[in-house]
C-alpha cells in the first residue's frame, strides 16, 4: 500500500460567497487571526506527513503562488532590522524547494475537473484532496490513519441534524468500525427527508488515481459541472470507499458565519492572545 504524499488543493474558486472582499483578493489568502486560510490547511496536511502540494488555480490567484515563495526583498529588510523572530516564523513556514506546484483550471468546471487538472502532477498514486476553505484541524492525520488501515479511497464525514441534510453531499452507511465506516452510496443534496443518513462530505478525501481516468469521461452534473462525488460513485462499483468520522469542528470559512466562528476558536487556541481576547470578547458581548 502506497503512502500518501500528495495533496491537491482546488484553489481556483471566485469566492462569490464573501465579495467584495474577494473582488481581488483570493479567499484563500483571507486571514484567520495571522494567517491566511489556505496556510492554515497546509498546516494540517504537513503534521499528517503530505509532503507535495499540488495547487489548481486560476486567473488573478498569484498571490497564493508568491505566498509559498521566498521574498527576498522582505527578508533583506527584516535581517538589517535584526527581526530574528519574524525571519524564523518565515523560514519555518516555507515549503522546500520542489514541494509546491501549480497548474491551472482554465474554466470554472467544478471540483472533479479541478482535481483531473492535477492528474499529471499526481501520477499513479494514491492523493489526498482538500478543499482550502474547509478548516478541520487535525482531520488529515485521521484520514491517513483510517488509509492505513482500510487502504481503497477514504472520505471525511460529519454528523448534521436530520433538517440540514438536505444541503449537502450523503453518504450511505455500510458496516461499522467505530470511527470508520464502509460507505455503500452517495447522493449529493438530497430532497429533504430521503437522506440515508445524516453524515455529511466535509471537504477531505483520499482516493486512488484511477479517479482520473473516470473524470476524464464524466459527464457534467448538477450545476452544468463535472462533479468529483459523480466519478467517486462511478469508483465505488470497482473499489472500496471507507467514511472516517472526524473528531472535531469543521469551519467552512467561505461562509461569513463560518470565517467569523474560524477566527474566534483559532484566537481562542492560541496561548498569546486567549487571555487578553476572550476578555475583549466577553466585554463586547455584555454590551450587546
Amino acid at each position: 500500500m502506497k503512502r500518501i504524499r500528495k495533496a491537491v488543493l482546488p484553489v481556483a474558486g471566485l469566492g462569490t460567497r464573501f465579495l467584495p472582499a474577494t473582488k481581488a483578493v483570493p479567499k484563500e489568502m483571507l486571514c484567520v487571526v495571522d494567517r491566511p486560510v489556505v496556510q492554515h490547511v497546509v498546516d494540517e496536511a504537513r503534521a499528517a506527513g503530505i509532503e507535495h502540494f499540488i495547487f489548481v488555480t486560476g486567473r488573478n490567484k498569484a498571490v497564493i503562488e508568491d505566498h509559498f515563495d521566498i521574498a527576498y526583498e522582505l527578508n533583506r529588510t527584516l535581517e538589517s532590522r535584526g527581526k530574528t523572530k519574524e525571519l524564523e516564523l518565515l523560514a519555518k513556514d516555507q515549503p522546500q524547494a520542489g514541494q509546491t506546484s501549480f497548474t491551472r483550471q482554465q474554466e470554472p468546471l467544478g471540483l472533479g475537473h479541478a482535481v483531473w487538472c492535477a492528474r499529471e502532477l499526481v501520477g499513479d498514486e494514491p492523493f489526498a484532496v482538500i478543499l482550502p476553505d474547509m478548516l478541520s484541524r487535525g482531520s488529515m492525520e485521521q484520514m491517513v490513519a483510517a488509509y492505513e488501515q482500510h487502504g481503497g479511497n477514504i472520505i471525511a464525514v460529519e454528523e448534521v441534524p436530520e433538517d440540514q441534510t438536505h444541503q449537502y453531499g450523503i453518504v450511505s452507511m455500510g458496516q461499522d468500525f467505530g470511527q470508520t465506516f464502509e460507505i455503500t452510496g452517495m447522493v449529493e443534496k438530497p430532497p429533504k427527508g430521503t437522506a440515508p443518513s445524516n453524515f455529511i462530505i466535509s471537504g477531505r478525501y483520499i482516493l486512488q488515481p484511477e479517479i482520473f481516468d473516470l473524470l476524464s469521461t464524466q459527464e457534467r452534473g448538477a450545476g452544468n459541472e463535472i462533479q468529483l462525488t459523480d466519478s467517486m460513485i462511478r469508483l465505488m462499483k470497482d473499489q472500496k470507499f471507507f467514511g472516517m468520522k472526524y473528531r472535531g469542528k469543521t469551519y467552512d470559512t467561505g461562509s461569513k458565519i463560518g470565517f467569523l466562528m474560524a477566527n474566534v476558536a483559532y484566537a481562542l487556541d492560541r496561548e498569546d492572545l486567549s487571555a487578553d481576547f476572550r476578555r475583549e470578547l466577553e466585554a463586547l458581548l455584555r454590551q450587546k
